[in-house]
């Protein structure tokens, strides 16, 4: 990474996210402080088995947790030490998981090349999902806007190549969706990287349904990357029924809703100084939201009581049981974490169990949106579902 990078992070992190960055937030970045009880609840964990099950995104098997590589880059904290880094990814793999999500944004371009030098020796098992869709400087790694044109597309690609150090890319996304380019100019783009070799598979990242379908249209999407969780219900409305019509898998960011359904966000919490929960004032993340949304952490809990599993367990376990082409990418710099966040695969929600986490959750309220209104913005979604006014404490929202 350049020098300059980690001091002008929290900057960065800041405009990046409240001029509408490609943001995705992959969370299973729980609190740095672990108390002794959580400590005592990891000890009774079920273990992961050596093999996960596979799924299938489209044509695309890859195994039913992924791991999101955002959070060695930034977010939570500052940059994940390399070696660091790479003992994660390889933790990751060594647990089963086989499907690994980044994007040229996150550093920017840190995390490539942490993915590509960790799992140079894996590439052939491994399924590599990266994103491009942001007009940075190769060079200064400095972020313009959105830019996706075609032209610009594939140069970014080769760029990607190198930094992945592989001849190709499993699933290439749209970061964000271009309001400037036609969608279907871009998948044309990702067809001919395609035809050429160079890409296998194209994605879709914080995309509403009627771009999915245009997008479809011209080229075969096979994932669609949207922020979905128990307490972030956004693509229940259109875009979960959409991918399941076209045959798309969908792969939810932020699956553990920035870490808080872990059940250890509370009034006063020591957030780190550049963390972007706070820095870019995500309204769920103030104390009196925090304080407020713990009767869904409750319900995760109770759940986690009776399977003797944990609240995240819980959380993931209810994505995998949605829908069979639901994949989950939660992001970690924690080895405990990262094993906790793997355990969820063990966890088994009958009929009854989803319907008495769905009956609890329809009787509370959310309160704050998902994220800044700047940064939505940005998301092709169209409705902002599970947000109420009562979160907004009063206050404009950020524009």
């Amino acid at each position: 990474m350049e020098s300059n990078n980690n001091t002008n992070r929290r900057d960065f992190l800041v405009k990046s996210a409240l001029a509408g960055a490609g943001v995705a937030f992959g969370s299973s970045l729980l609190a740095s402080a672990t108390t002794t009880n959580n400590r005592s609840k990891s000890n009774k964990m079920k273990k992961i088995s050596s093999e996960m099950k596979t799924r299938k995104l489209g044509t695309l098997e890859v195994t039913e947790l992924g791991y999101g590589c955002m959070n060695i880059a930034w977010a939570y904290g500052g940059s994940t030490p390399k070696r660091e880094a790479i003992n994660l990814i390889h933790r990751a793999y060594e647990s089963g998981i086989r499907f690994f999500d980044t994007a040229e944004i996150y550093g920017p371009f840190y995390s490539e090349e942490v993915v590509g030098e960790a799992l140079k020796p894996y590439r052939n098992e491994v399924v590599i999902a990266t994103k491009f869709g942001f007009d940075i400087d190769p060079n200064s790694g400095v972020r313009g806007g959105l830019k996706s044109e075609p032209k610009h597309i594939k140069a970014v690609v080769e760029r990607m190549l190198k930094r992945l150090q592989t001849d190709h890319i499993d699933l290439l996304y749209q970061h964000r969706v271009d309001p400037n380019v036609p969608i279907e100019d871009v998948a044309g783009a990702v067809a001919d990287l395609v035809k050429e070799g160079k890409v296998k598979h194209f994605g879709l990242s914080a995309a509403g349904e009627a771009t999915i379908r245009r997008a479809h249209k011209e080229f075969a999407v096979t994932a669609v990357q949207n922020e979905y969780s128990f307490w972030t219900r956004d693509p229940e409305n259109e875009v979960l029924s959409t991918c399941e019509e076209l045959g798309i898998g969908l792969v939810p960011w932020s699956p553990l809703g920035m870490g808080y359904l872990s059940g250890q966000f509370a009034q006063g919490f020591p957030f780190r100084e550049n963390d972007l929960r706070v820095t870019a004032n995500f309204p769920r993340f103030t104390d009196e939201n925090m304080m407020k949304n713990r009767p869904i952490v409750n319900i995760l809990q109770k759940m986690a009581h009776e399977k003797n599993a944990t609240p995240i367990q819980i959380g993931l376990a209810w994505l995998l049981a949605k829908k069979p082409f639901i994949v989950p990418i939660p992001g970690t710099t924690n080895l405990n974490h990262l094993d906790e966040n793997n355990a969820s695969v063990n966890v088994e929600l009958t009929t009854a169990d989803m319907k008495t986490l769905e009956d609890a959750f329809a009787k509370e309220t959310i309160y704050g949106s998902r994220a800044p209104e700047m940064l939505k913005q940005a998301h092709d979604i169209g409705v902002n579902f599970g947000t109420s006014s009562k979160g907004t404490n009063g206050k404009t929202p950020l524009r």
